[in-house]
């Protein structure tokens, strides 16, 4: 996000003044813990609620814990204050004049590095974590690798792993070109919902889409393609393999007789039922906005399947347009795909190191109420650090 407003703090160059601009939010907050806080900084709506001098009080007390400001990590409005003996996960927001609109400090975490010291955190978080580190193949960190958890859109790894293997079979091409049905429309995320139907794209164009915009709709007309039976093979907790739209209809409280015949029923049943739910109207997105709504209607896999179907694609440049949380510059290769819904975070990242040594690190937590999602993103961001620092 590009700031455009001017900041109050104007410093001497060649006899002259200029004016500092703080260009992204990870520049705001260097600046929230290297200056003094002015109150130009804060957009006015946030200013009502709390001062720039309480925030500069908050800043001064983190630093005196836990000691001088080092550097600033992450993207998005997700990130990490770190300080000398402690890592701050943050999140903050700004508006398109540069100036704060949100601001949250979670606890501070000790910087821990070693595998093992995060992995402890791992299993203090409330509800249920399963992780998985492969190093070259080989179990190199475990936490309930082989439990069925929920996993959101991280499902898509196993869409794409039919794909790939169709592909290479000959019963498809990635330059292959279908006509966008409204069938296919699905929720956010993604855009492609709002395309006209009937628009052209290329089988290419909607896997990349899926895995680097996680893309609803690309991922039921991929589905829709190649037929739920032949993506089941690649997720067999999965049967019948729902695609977005008919989970997003099965979880609208409108249709709870629906939800409760599905759950009820044996699998011959639900496939039934999916086929006389086709026509309903999808909910507004606003439904799954709070706390987890039918965790139960999900996609399942354990975490080593993840590292399975994550091997197996990682090659495709597609799985590489988005590394997560990864630094990019940090590896020679980051294939990444991720899922979250209230109560359900995945991340399944397959890395190649500077020394061509490969990993995969998957991590997913479930809760019956919202999670934390930077405390989880923090740990599994300083996992991915530590080990390019392990032997």
């Amino acid at each position: 996000m590009r700031a455009q407003s001017l900041l109050s703090g104007l410093v001497p160059f060649l006899c002259t003044l200029q004016i500092a601009v703080a260009q992204t939010p990870s520049e705001r907050l260097e600046q929230l813990f290297t200056r003094q806080p002015l109150a130009e900084w804060f957009a006015p709506r946030f200013l009502q609620q709390v001062s720039a001098e309480q925030v500069a009080g908050i800043v001064a007390q983190l630093k005196q814990q836990y000691g001088a400001f080092e550097r600033v990590e992450g993207e998005g409005t997700e990130y990490e204050v770190i300080l000398e003996r402690a890592i701050v996960p943050t999140r903050i927001a700004l508006d398109a004049e540069g100036r704060i609109i949100g601001l949250f400090f979670s606890p501070p975490m000790p910087r821990t590095r070693k595998p093992d010291e995060l992995l402890a955190e791992f299993r203090q978080l409330p509800g249920t974590t399963s992780l998985l580190v492969l190093k070259n193949g080989r179990e190199f960190l475990a936490l309930r690798p082989d439990t069925v958890l929920a996993v959101g859109s991280s499902f898509k790894l196993a869409v794409l792993a039919a794909l790939k293997d169709a592909i290479e079979a000959g019963r498809h091409r990635w330059d292959e070109v279908v006509r966008l049905q409204p069938t296919w429309k699905s929720l956010p995320s993604g855009f492609l919902h709002t395309w006209p139907d009937g628009s052209p794209l290329t089988l290419h164009t909607l896997a990349a889409l899926m895995i680097s915009q996680s893309d609803n709709t690309a991922t039921d007309a991929l589905l829709a393609l190649l037929g739920r039976e032949a993506v089941e093979a690649y997720a067999p907790h999965n049967r019948p393999f729902l695609s977005t739209r008919e989970a997003f209809i099965l979880k609208n409280p409108a249709n709870q007789e629906y939800a409760r015949r599905f759950l009820e029923a044996d699998e011959t049943g639900r496939r039934d039922l999916l086929a006389t739910i086709q026509d309903l109207p999808l909910p507004d997105a606003s439904v799954f906005s709070g706390d987890p709504v039918l965790p139960e209607i999900e996609w399942f896999l354990s975490v080593r399947e993840l590292c399975r179907l994550i091997e197996s694609v990682h090659e495709l440049p597609l799985t590489q347009i988005n590394p997560g949380v990864a630094r990019r510059e940090d590896w020679r290769q980051v294939a990444f795909k991720g899922g979250s819904e209230p109560g359900v975070l995945n991340l399944t990242t397959y890395l190649i190191d500077k020394q061509d040594n490969t990993y995969c690190v998957s991590a997913t937590w479930n809760d019956t109420k919202a999670l934390d999602e930077t405390r989880f993103f923090g740990l599994y961001r300083r996992l991915l650090q530590s080990l390019q620092t392990t032997p």
